[in-house]
């Protein structure tokens, strides 16, 4: 697979990404969108480490950090808006004003 059409899905994944976390209101479609971007930079990187490096595991070490990191963010934002639901009953992100003053 060439490095550009990995490029081109990764940016279309990014994209669409923060299209999804700008215009949401529903927490958990915000950590999905959360998801969808990290995913796009798990692709990047597997695609430049093997344009430049075909023999080397750099890119794959990077990218299983990455999702470590998204399963952790994805099990702490999960219990953090099912503590919230619990205590408002709803998820929409312009109810969440439990830290303003």
């Amino acid at each position: 697979m060439q490095l550009e059409y990995c490029l081109l899905l990764a940016a279309a994944l990014f994209c669409i990404g923060i299209y999804g976390l700008i215009t949401s209101r529903n927490a958990v479609r915000v950590l999905m969108s959360i998801e969808l971007m990290l995913n796009a930079v798990n692709l990047n990187l597997m695609g430049f480490s093997n344009f430049l490096d075909p023999t080397g595991i750099k890119g794959q070490v990077f990218t299983v950090f990455v999702i470590t990191v998204a399963a952790a963010e994805a099990a702490v934002g999960l219990a953090i808006i099912l503590a919230i639901y619990r205590n408002r009953n709803t998820i929409d992100m312009e109810q969440f004003n439990l830290l303003k003053w």
